[in-house]
């Protein structure tokens, strides 16, 4: 008899995976983590979850900001690198890793490829930044792409990759790019793309896994 993986899916807000939940319905092969936004929220609602129940495999679903003007808005695609960008301390106009200063580590890596569970999937994989104030000002955003070269950044996705590496789950982190980082202004945002196109992925990557 063939084992049903284990999934949770972890997002910041149920709008973000709304089209998702409403696709499998009451009959979800999943489970569902609405952690809140923020990496507090994140780290301390994965800790809980991750306590109670072991999972195969864990999703995190949502949207992002790019630094990268060569992903299209609506693109979804895959973070295999994440840093909690502020963690640290400033030396005058310099800034110093936690790394460094020897009190721990900002950066992580995803535990799991994509293709290790789809073989079929075909997206971007990318770096990002995990921040507590998303970038809207011009000077902040050119000093972080030229200290980290991110592409991507939320307020989530390194806390995500923190919580599940200290459980030891595979996990993989899916994004769809709502707007690029700039000076903010909605008009340019295209958040019901990004949800659509997110979640059209992640519907043919749940029924691939369901069906493996």
């Amino acid at each position: 008899m063939k084992m049903m993986m284990q999934i949770l899916i972890v997002a910041a807000t149920q709008p973000e995976i709304q089209p998702l939940l409403d696709h499998f319905g009451d009959k979800k092969p999943f489970d569902v983590l609405i952690t809140g936004v923020g990496m507090v929220a994140t780290a301390y609602a994965m800790g809980v979850q991750l306590g109670i129940k072991k999972y195969t495999l864990v999703i995190n679903l949502g949207i992002a900001g790019s630094f990268d003007r060569r992903i299209e808005l609506g693109e979804v695609v895959e973070v295999i690198r994440d840093t909690l960008s502020e963690l640290g301390a400033e030396n005058d106009t310099a800034f110093i890793p936690i790394e460094q200063l020897g009190f721990g580590k900002s950066q992580f890596d995803t535990t799991n490829n994509l293709s290790d569970f789809w073989n079929g999937a075909s997206i971007k994989k990318v770096n990002a930044i995990t921040v507590n104030t998303v970038h809207g000002n011009e000077a902040s955003i050119t000093n972080i792409t030229k200290r980290i070269y991110p592409q991507l950044e939320s307020m989530e996705g390194a806390a995500f990759f923190y919580a599940c590496q200290q459980m030891n789950v595979p996990a993989i982190q899916i994004r769809a790019v709502s707007n690029y980082v700039e000076k903010r202004n909605r008009d340019n945002w295209k958040i019901g793309l990004a949800i659509k196109n997110l979640n059209n992925f992640a519907i043919e990557l749940i029924s691939t896994l369901i069906q493996a």
